[in-house]
């Protein structure tokens, strides 16, 4: 249990990092006329991912789920896979990136790394985190949990954030 925890508080840690970069990036949004939006679904997205941290410890430690190695290893292997996929997401999006729907008017939608595949590359990071960082330890009442009441909160963020880029951005070019 002890390596386990000292997992998720580095999770933590990892969060208060990407809080940093948020605020930085923030700022360089603003200084160029940024937008912001969905500011009504923010709280909730930063509760449920807070929950998601305090449940993966309480589950594990007040239920004693068991370790199990065959569960664990691949859980750990695509929870590796999804914060690898998050930071190329960072990276891609450079001073873009953000964890509030901030959009700088007039520039093109991103069409690089992750985003040349996928709209949204970063909620299939937080999707797969979510069921992942949990199962690490078998807390599958956790994962169950964020699953879905993230999906409920993806609905409505990709909703505002696809509104948000289509009034913000001009066509990419091909």
């Amino acid at each position: 249990m002890i390596w386990y925890g000292l997992l998720v508080a580095a999770v933590a840690g990892e969060r208060v990092a990407e809080l940093v970069v948020a605020r930085r990036n923030e700022r360089w949004s603003a200084a160029r006329g940024a937008t912001v939006s969905g500011q009504g679904h923010y709280p909730a997205m930063v509760a449920l991912h807070t929950g998601l941290l305090g449940g993966c410890l309480c589950e594990v430690w007040l239920a004693d789920r068991p370790f199990l190695p065959a569960l664990a290893w691949p859980m750990l292997a695509l929870f590796a896979a999804a914060q690898a996929l998050r930071w190329w997401c960072v990276s891609t999006l450079g001073p873009r990136w953000n964890t509030r729907v901030i959009v700088v008017p007039g520039l093109p939608l991103v069409m690089g790394g992750p985003y040349r595949w996928l709209r949204h590359p970063n909620y299939v990071a937080v999707v797969a985190e979510g069921v992942a960082l949990p199962l690490i330890h078998t807390a599958w009442v956790t994962a169950t949990l964020f699953t879905l009441l993230n999906a409920a909160l993806l609905t409505v963020r990709i909703r505002c954030e696809n509104r948000a880029l289509a009034a913000s951005t001009t066509p990419a070019a091909a």
